[in-house]
């Protein structure tokens, strides 16, 4: 998916009083995530989903069908957690909450996994064991049809983790991603990513969806990207676990910024998500036939819209910091409880 190289200026009110931007030393006290010693909480012996939009392959060059769920894979099993993957079988990005709803899903043992994550949950109680689904009653195979993201977190909970792991409970939270691009604003309705964690809250299981900011000259994610949000992540899902913010009430959407050297994105920043139309798309005919394609925003008949919030998450992501959200099928979370989350994301507490 390709995104609008655009960057913006900080806007007066994101600095002032109530600011989202929190420096590394701004808040009173240290967050969860950033604290050192006894006191610091933990995500040892979590028993979490992980699943995706991207596929369970990684076997592109760079990575986008599937590294950033390897590298949050390995991130949380080094934490202690036991992660077991239910993914789809191909590349599904911008599936939505699309699910199937008759037929048959197949699930498939991923035996020989990718060059330097082989041995990354072999001290789990589960071994990180990998599975990706696929639709029919067929062993999955190079053309076999994709299950879509919310398939495979639906079946996983429903009695596939169960059959295939022995976890007549759990799993304690559905993980997805982390994805190969950013899901804000105009995008989050499509987005497999996310649509496959509102599958989790659906199913009573607390779930977070992970997006990884692309580097605007080449709109892809870079390993040091997948890297640095993956080391991220089980600091802070500890620090949600600590504060009892884990919900089926939402899912706590996390989209972090293009990993650069020598550059630190800080704490977390509170976001909602935008008004913008990050991806314009355009369908141009022959004949009963539309190509679907990059659109221009500037063109006339192109269906944009402005941005019209002032803590938005694509602005917010592209001034490089990471953004948190609360998301449901109706996107941006409304519902009050919502409030316990964004202190936590500005001041660790």
């Amino acid at each position: 998916m390709q995104m609008k190289k655009r960057f913006f200026a900080v806007p007066a009110a994101a600095v002032g009083a109530g600011a989202l931007v929190l420096s590394l030393t701004g808040a009173a006290g240290a967050a969860p995530w950033d604290r050192q010693g006894n006191d610091r909480p933990s995500v040892a012996g979590m028993k979490i989903l992980l699943s995706n939009d991207d596929s369970m392959q990684m076997a592109r060059p760079d990575g986008a069908d599937g590294r950033g769920l390897y590298e949050v894979r390995r991130a949380l099993c080094a934490a202690g957690a036991d992660v077991v993957v239910m993914a789809p079988w191909a590349y599904m990005s911008g599936a939505g909450t699309s699910a199937t709803g008759s037929g048959a899903l197949t699930v498939s043992q991923r035996t020989a996994l990718p060059a330097g994550f082989e041995n990354d949950c072999a001290g789990a109680p589960s071994k990180g064991v990998v599975f990706g689904v696929c639709k029919g009653s067929a062993p999955c195979g190079p053309t076999t049809p994709s299950a879509t993201p919310a398939d495979t977190v639906r079946l996983a909970v429903r009695g596939g983790l169960a059959a295939k792991v022995g976890w007549k409970n759990g799993p304690d939270l559905v993980v997805t991603g982390a994805n190969s691009g950013p899901n804000v604003a105009s995008v989050t309705n499509d987005s497999g990513t996310l649509g496959a964690a509102i599958a989790g809250i659906d199913n009573g299981v607390p779930a977070i969806a992970l997006s990884a900011g692309m580097d605007m000259d080449t709109f892809k994610v870079t390993e040091r990207t997948y890297r640095a949000f993956a080391d991220f992540i089980p600091g802070f899902v500890a620090g949600l676990k600590q504060k009892d913010l884990l919900t089926d009430k939402f899912v706590v959407s996390v989209n972090y910024p293009n990993a650069v050297e020598g550059r630190n994105p800080g704490r977390p920043v509170w976001a909602e998500i935008g008004t913008e139309t990050v991806v314009p798309v355009a369908y141009v005919p022959t004949g009963d036939t539309f190509a679907i394609g990059m659109g221009d925003c500037a063109a006339p008949g192109t269906f944009c819209r402005p941005e019209e919030k002032r803590n938005a998450d694509w602005t917010l992501l592209n001034q490089g910091h990471i953004t948190v959200g609360a998301v449901d099928s109706n996107r941006t979370y409304g519902g009050g409880d919502d409030h316990k989350l964004e202190k936590f994301v500005k001041n660790g507490k």
